[in-house]
């Protein structure tokens, strides 16, 4: 059943530092759009989250978090269930890390110290000793590489028909070729545009796009053999591969940790 969610910011207390939380959301749950007055990383767990921030469109799978500056409206919206952790920061800490929104890849040491203060239940530092531990992950977030996105998305006339299809179904193997006689234009045009409007290949773009699509699966108790089926692919050894060298593991690894 869907579900919206107002974020009631005036009920919330700007962090004197830093400050977590940890949530979990059901599928086809939508936070309604909303700012705040401090810095904020979300760093995603299980499932994925897709954010609306200033009219772009981020989505974040596991082990990744989105980085939200101070004073910058969004919502979100997730498909399948998620679990997410919150990070929110003061801005007297905010010096020195990005003025734009973006996706930023998790380093293991980062992970750990957000994992380590909800266990024990630090959420917010007290002492001295819990303030030098949580302001690594001010130093982590200054020098982590951000992107703008990780799944990107195009309103050129002729990528835009072709990505909104390929999300409704992504085992959807037509080729580039046959996808540019559909929308009349050719291969070689696409295929610019793919680098134009994406910054990545139409194959990179897809496999992104099954990626992100299988993790929803397997977190599903799907089967790796079932899984690759539903995104594309005709063996489970090729779906494997293809899920190792985007996620670092493999599909099955992923599930059981």
């Amino acid at each position: 059943m869907a579900e919206t969610r107002r974020y009631l910011t005036a009920d919330v207390k700007a962090p004197k530092t830093l400050c977590f939380r940890s949530e979990e959301t059901n599928a086809d749950t939508e936070y309604l759009p909303h700012s705040h007055s401090w810095g904020q990383l979300i760093c995603v767990k299980t499932g994925v989250i897709a954010l609306n921030i200033a009219g772009q469109r981020f989505l974040a799978p596991p082990e990744f978090a989105v980085w939200l500056p101070a004073g910058m409206e969004h919502s979100s919206y997730n498909r399948k269930p998620a679990l997410f952790r919150s990070v929110n920061i003061a801005n007297s800490l905010c010096q020195g890390l990005p003025r734009k929104a973006g996706l930023i890849t998790l380093s293991p040491l980062f992970s750990a110290i957000v994992e380590h203060c909800l266990a024990r239940k630090i959420l917010e530092p007290q002492s001295e000793e819990e303030l030098r531990l949580c302001l690594v992950l001010v130093d982590q977030l200054r020098i982590a590489p951000i992107q703008q996105t990780y799944l990107p998305t195009s309103q050129d006339k002729f990528l835009a028909p072709i990505l909104e299809a390929l999300e409704r179904n992504p085992s959807d193997n037509t080729s580039l070729a046959a996808w540019a006689k559909r929308v009349y234009t050719t291969e070689r045009t696409l295929s610019r545009r793919c680098q134009q409007e994406l910054g990545i290949s139409f194959s990179e773009w897809r496999q992104r796009l099954r990626f992100l699509h299988a993790i929803a699966l397997l977190e599903q108790g799907k089967t790796v053999q079932e899984v690759a089926l539903e995104v594309g692919y005709s063996s489970a050894s090729a779906f494997i591969a293809m899920f190792q060298q985007i996620g670092g593991t493999t599909p099955e690894r992923f599930r059981r940790g």
